[in-house]
């Protein structure tokens, strides 16, 4: 990171409002977070419990797809937009197990997520492995960092897990997601989850714990029911078993539903 870098995150880091990426750190066990960040996902877990359980499921979800995509689908590049703090575990390290010539490139925008994977996300010595500073709401550059590293006429895996639910206007997720994928060639792969409001799935605990959410931390956040998730795959070819609860995907028999959908999806 360059001196210009290290001005710019400083300014942007705000310790006094709790933010997802730190509080999603915080829920899965890791130690990248304050004391607000601390404060806020104690008291979102006492009024929805299962929060825990959504973190590690998004979590376990991410690398049971990954090891789908690179041992199953011949996938060799990933764009992950939205990665959060780097904990154990990440894509590349997951891809680069199974094709240590993957190659992958992480995306968001928070300061923090700049520094720490900058510093930690190190890749195989045939892969590589880069990180871009840019904001889901502008596909466009995202597209053109990510070609810095990536061939984007080969197949990319685009790894959207708990991000499009901080774009608020559906049709706007919608379209970003569509201007995402319109970049990318056939053969490649959306991976996606979102948290829902579907009762089946205890979704409507999400309902007053995003209150809370929207009202002390951010960014502002969404649940959505599971037509409007599914709408984000459409014209894409759904891998088995669907959009389920992500806890559930390609899982042991007899997981546990979470209030959050995941699928895999292939352009043709």
């Amino acid at each position: 990171m360059t001196d210009g870098d290290a001005g710019t995150t400083g300014a942007r880091l705000d310790t006094s409002v709790a933010h997802n990426a730190r509080v999603w750190n915080y829920w899965i066990g890791g130690r990248d977070h304050y004391e607000v960040d601390q404060r806020v996902g104690e008291h979102i877990a006492g009024m929805f419990p299962v929060i825990r359980e959504v973190a590690r499921a998004d979590r376990e979800f991410l690398a049971r797809a990954v090891r789908y995509l690179t041992a199953e689908q011949g996938i060799r590049q990933f764009l992950d937009v939205g990665t959060g703090l780097p904990t154990v575990e990440n894509t590349h390290e997951i891809a680069q197990r199974v094709a240590p010539e993957s190659r992958v490139v992480y995306v968001d925008n928070d300061p923090i997520v700049l520094v720490h994977a900058r510093s930690l996300l190190t890749s195989s010595p045939e892969g590589v492995t880069d990180y871009v500073d840019a904001d889901v709401h502008d596909p466009d550059t995202i597209l053109r960092r990510a070609a810095d590293t990536l061939d984007l006429d080969q197949p990319v895996a685009l790894m959207m897990l708990g991000i499009v639910n901080f774009v608020l206007d559906t049709d706007e997720a919608r379209e970003i997601v569509r201007r995402l994928m319109a970049a990318l060639p056939s053969g490649s792969h959306l991976v996606l989850t979102h948290p829902t409001t579907d009762t089946e799935v205890g979704g409507e605990g999400n309902v007053a714990a995003m209150e809370f959410w929207n009202a002390h931390a951010t960014p502002p956040i969404i649940a959505r029911d599971r037509a409007e998730i599914a709408s984000f795959l459409d014209g894409l070819h759904l891998a088995e078993p669907g959009l389920v609860p992500c806890s559930q995907w390609r899982a042991e028999p007899g997981a546990a539903a979470v209030p959050q959908f995941g699928a895999l999806a292939m352009k043709r």
